[in-house]
């Protein structure tokens, strides 16, 4: 069987690595820039170390900074607006995966027309090469900077659901691990738990390859070994860089190998209380882990080891259980383990959040099927 992996032909990789950006661009011709970014990167000054490259290289720039932290259609739409009254010519992304994600649908719509749900109704749909997209990534967690995934939130359904495009990827992308010293500790602890799930779903994945599978075990390793050192003590350069390598990797995992049900269930608690995705991935990994080892035991031995879980005296069920354990510890650690029911969810929204999770894209390639009253006891089970 064939596979296709996709990725940016272009990573700038490592501390100040935005400082080789402008001559980057300026050697692409690239005129004007839509930035998509959202106020608090804004008000705290961290756009600048972007907008002061561009303006080197005398490549102008129209900020637009309205995006929410669950991206909706009209931050869509408000941008592809600003695009056009600006003219600009290429968009970048400046921050995490909610920005990534905005600025995708933009340069998607803006060169294929319609509406970005458009596109949201099967798997590469687009006909052309979105607008040129460069993504600055701010955090260790999505990998949006250089995946085919968006997530989306359409508000008037409160429903959040995925566009996956192979020209969704971007011609730079920009790791540079001194613009996520400054990230809080919650909001590095967050996007690090999302960046571990992406590497567990990419593993046990049934699309997964073996360039995935090496990806998503570096991913693991670097992740839990990093990840409480980056939310304890954010200056830690050697912890951020480690971290930034983990979450990239992870991206590279689960764009080419795709997800499961972590993610397919999480949006829906992103567009239905418009919780913080990661959290929602902390929160149900170990119990979607728990009902797919069923399936894939192998894998979540492989997992534990990768953990840093000495399996050699241990039963696979005894393996299994300690990597799931080692999770829900990394978890606590960091302060992601909490429960559903403490955060506003409630029981009388489960069978409508469960049906759609089974219709999220990212629900094909879990690697055991469900059903929708499996899917509604595994959220019961993290209430």
């Amino acid at each position: 069987m064939s596979s296709v992996f996709y990725m940016p032909p272009v990573t700038l990789m490592g501390q100040n690595a935005i400082l080789s950006l402008g001559a980057e661009l300026a050697a692409k011709e690239l005129t004007k820039a839509l930035i998509v970014t959202d106020k608090v990167l804004v008000e705290i000054g961290l756009v600048n170390r972007l907008t002061e490259q561009l303006s080197q290289h005398g490549i102008g720039f129209a900020i637009y900074d309205g995006v929410k932290p669950n991206p909706t259609e009209k931050n869509i739409e408000d941008g592809l607006n600003m695009l056009a009254e600006q003219g600009c010519d290429f968009v970048i992304s400046f921050g995490g995966g909610s920005s990534h994600d905005a600025a995708k649908g933009i340069a998607l719509v803006a060169a294929n027309g319609g509406h970005i749900r458009d596109y949201s109704k099967g798997v590469h749909l687009s006909r052309k090469p979105q607008l040129p997209l460069v993504t600055v990534n701010t955090t260790a967690g999505t990998a949006s900077e250089m995946t085919v995934f968006a997530i989306i939130t359409n508000e008037a359904d409160e429903t959040k659901y995925p566009v996956v495009d192979k020209h969704f990827t971007p011609i730079i992308a920009v790791n540079d691990s001194e613009l996520m010293v400054a990230m809080p500790k919650f909001l590095t602890a967050a996007t690090g738990m999302d960046a571990l799930t992406h590497a567990v779903e990419a593993y046990v994945s049934t699309a997964a390859t073996p360039i995935t599978d090496a990806s998503a075990i570096k991913a693991i390793e670097l992740i839990s070994r990093n990840l409480e050192t980056a939310v304890n003590n954010g200056e830690d350069r050697q912890a951020r860089d480690a971290m930034q390598y983990g979450e990239y990797l992870a991206g590279m995992a689960f764009s080419n190998a795709s997800l499961g049900y972590v993610h397919s269930m999480a949006h829906q608690l992103g567009g239905v209380y418009d919780l913080v995705h990661g959290l929602c991935n902390a929160i149900l990994l170990p119990e979607v882990s728990r009902f797919n080892a069923k399936v894939a035991p192998e894998h979540f031995v492989d997992i534990a080891k990768a953990m840093g879980v000495d399996t050699a005296e241990m039963t696979q069920e005894q393996a299994i259980e300690a990597g799931i354990q080692a999770i829900v510890e990394l978890s606590e650690k960091v302060g992601t383990a909490q429960h559903l029911a403490d955060l506003g969810v409630k029981e009388e929204k489960l069978a409508f959040m469960a049906q759609n999770a089974l219709d999220d894209a990212c629900s094909l390639t879990n690697p055991r099927k469900a059903s929708l009253e499996e899917i509604i006891e595994i959220y019961r089970a993290c209430l």
